[in-house]
């Protein structure tokens, strides 16, 4: 079997993941007709509880990112620079590249050395060269984004107390950015430094949350806008947001703690073949050099590998909710 046929195998592998994530990500016919009733409900509604609501869907709806574009972009390429943004690095898409040009350069020599195989060594290359650095900066974001949902209940709460004492909003706003520490402190800090220069209150925080892409921040900037138009006591209005964010961090702790069991038993299984094919290639490298020379075993690797692949991301699926 030649490489033409190894590459015909693993074009219709492709196509067969990308058919199965639109059948599993993709939206049925009944989720979309319940969403436009909803929308007709919230439009002809005179409730001020459901016209609230559905400003806080479409706040949602408009900053969630589809496929690999970033809610508020308009290229891959603007995507990927808000995304190095949200880790909170000084990173430039330029470097982003040239770190995982040099990866898969340096990956693709070392398993070329080592098998002699030049295309399993720049597939190989490029899976880690374009996956490892997308991972890392998965990982970044996520961990600050984690760190601003802990702290932003604190911060908002010291913008009721500064509200209960008489301060004015942008008063208030400083002093969040003083005192709490990490991306909320961060953050605050260049709401104001925007008002300073003479953008708008509103454009500052609807920036900073198509920026952050966070839910949380993005109840706030609604909260704000809406009791700019209707009046009333900002300071509840925010001390009941504050009590809500924190009820959602619990339940989070909470499907977190259930889920667990399951994450770690597929952490475990999924993990296993690779531990034990690397043991058995470290002890005796003759036993596998088959993988790495002959296009059958090779056809049996790669599509092993892709239906694990499918495989973690059922589970993924499975375990993953939506608050």
């Amino acid at each position: 079997m030649g490489m033409m046929e190894t590459g015909v195998i693993a074009i219709g592998a492709f196509a067969v993941l990308s058919v199965l994530y639109v059948l599993l990500a993709g939206s049925s016919a009944s989720k979309t007709t319940q969403r436009r009733l909803q929308a007709v409900r919230y439009r002809h509604s005179e409730s001020a509880d459901a016209k609230v609501e559905s400003q806080l869907k479409k706040a949602i709806a408009s900053r969630r990112p589809r496929l690999n574009y970033a809610a508020g972009s308009k290229s891959r390429k603007e995507a990927l620079a808000m995304r190095l943004d949200r880790t909170g690095k000084n990173w430039t898409v330029s470097q982003y590249f040239y770190a995982s040009l040099g990866l898969l350069l340096l990956v693709a020599i070392v398993m070329f050395l080592k098998t002699g195989s030049l295309p399993l060594s720049l597939a190989v290359g490029l899976i880690i060269g374009a996956g490892l650095p997308h991972l890392v900066v998965g990982y970044l974001v996520k961990r600050r984004t984690n760190a601003f949902t802990v702290k932003f209940p604190d911060g908002i709460e010291l913008l009721v107390r500064g509200l209960r004492s008489g301060l004015p909003v942008t008063e208030t706003l400083s002093v969040v950015a003083q005192e709490v520490p990490g991306p909320v402190g961060e953050e605050f800090r260049g709401i104001v430094e925007r008002i300073k220069i003479g953008r708008t209150m509103e454009e500052s925080l609807q920036e900073t949350g198509d920026r952050l892409g966070i839910p949380e921040f993005n109840f706030f900037c609604i909260t704000l806008a809406i009791q700019r138009e209707t009046g009333g006591n900002l300071a509840e209005t925010l001390s009941n947001l504050a009590d809500v964010l924190r009820k959602r961090a619990q339940m989070k702790l909470k499907i977190r703690a259930m889920s667990s069991e399951s994450k770690a038993s597929a952490y475990i299984v999924g993990a296993l073949p690779f531990v034990v094919f690397t043991m058995i290639w470290w002890i005796n490298p003759g036993y596998l050099n088959g993988f790495f020379t002959d296009d059958r075993l090779i056809i049996v690797g790669i599509g092993g590998f892709i239906w694990m692949c499918i495989g973690a991301f059922i589970m993924a699926k499975m375990v993953s909710f939506e608050i």
